[in-house]
């Protein structure tokens, strides 16, 4: 079964992610390593590595997810906004690497004013060169599909087997299906036909194996409209049942499920809950 969390605020150190996370029964947790919205980050201390791993040994959460800076755009054809780019997952993944965490999930960027197949080309290159100048390191890249907003790229899973087969599938690649981007791109899942031709595309474009991670939201906007509005789960146009496909499918086992649903109303506590009860619990 699929690993029930949300995104923890590391507020005061990430460490400190741990203990929130046990507050709300999870089994996963997606975290920001440093504040995602300023291009530099410190280095780890040695201390705040050990600090994580002993908080880690203590808790019940068996996966934790980085999630990059949402500043990074390794797809820029702006030369001085794609080497801070770089340059800031360079750093994310050497944090990742000496806190044990494995995978950073990684909006694939914009094109902005350039063509879609030259950015395609551009993260590729740029996840190549991060992989070369990491060599030592097995943190992964989970590009994460998009709501397909504007010049962003990953609203079509074909972006992803371009990318892929330009990095001869890298072990390195790897991928996040955002549940309320996917339907927002045009992507159906809301009954088990459709739902299983949206796996048979996930399959057929990255491989179900190379997904090791959901971000489980609904969508405030209908299918297709191409608009990011997360909604609680069951609340927005995608509804109940492809959740409970989701939470229910045995291709993915062991993948963390990652909530990114509104904070008020219900907020993590109501939605983990529903996630519970459509895995049987």
């Amino acid at each position: 079964m699929l690993l029930i969390g949300t995104h923890i605020s590391a507020a005061g150190g990430v460490a400190r992610a741990f203990s929130r996370a046990d507050a709300l029964g999870c089994e996963a947790m997606q975290i920001f390593t440093r504040n995602q919205l300023q291009w530099q980050s410190r280095p780890v201390l040695l201390e705040e590595a050990r600090g994580f791993y002993d908080a880690w040994q203590k808790s019940g959460i068996k996966c934790v997810v980085s999630h990059a800076s949402y500043l990074i755009n390794i797809a820029s054809s702006d030369a001085e906004v794609l080497e801070k780019s770089r340059r800031a997952l360079r750093d994310e993944t050497e944090r990742c690497y000496q806190l044990g965490i494995n995978d950073i999930v990684l909006h694939p960027g914009f094109a902005k004013d350039g063509a879609p197949e030259n950015a395609l080309k551009t993260v590729s290159e740029s996840l190549q060169l991060l992989f070369e100048e990491t060599p030592g390191c097995k943190v992964r890249i989970l590009l994460e599909t998009m709501a397909g907003q504007g010049s962003a790229l990953g609203g079509d899973l074909s972006h992803f087997s371009v990318i892929g087969d330009m990095l001869h599938w890298n072990r390195r690649l790897a991928f996040c299906i955002d549940t309320c981007h996917a339907f927002a791109a045009g992507y159906d899942m809301r009954s088990p036909e459709s739902y299983e031709r949206f796996i048979s595309l996930i399959d057929k474009h990255i491989g179900t194996d190379n997904v090791y991670c959901w971000h489980v939201n609904d969508c405030k906007s209908i299918k297709g409209s191409r608009l990011d509005r997360h909604a609680h789960l069951g609340e927005g146009q995608i509804g109940h049942q492809a959740f409970s496909l989701l939470m229910n499918d045995e291709r993915f086992d062991g993948v963390p499920a990652i909530l990114e649903t509104p904070k008020d109303g219900i907020g993590d506590e109501g939605n983990l809950a529903f996630l519970r009860k459509v895995r049987g619990q």
